[in-house]
């Protein structure tokens, strides 16, 4: 019995093709976020929060 294989050679490019495109995304994402008031509200509440934790703030 003689086993056929098929040439998946071009499957891995296509895998770090797409991952590296939802990476992008989820980057400008990210940015779009924390560059405008959210992000700053987001960075001022975490930093009061870590302050407090600390007994400083």
């Amino acid at each position: 019995m003689k086993i056929r294989r098929h040439d998946e050679s071009g499957i891995t490019t296509a895998e770090y093709a797409v991952g590296t495109a939802a990476g992008a995304g989820f980057a400008g994402l990210l940015y779009t976020l924390l560059t405008g008031r959210f992000g700053d509200q987001l960075l001022e509440r975490l930093f009061d929060h870590v302050m407090g934790l600390l007994g400083i703030g």
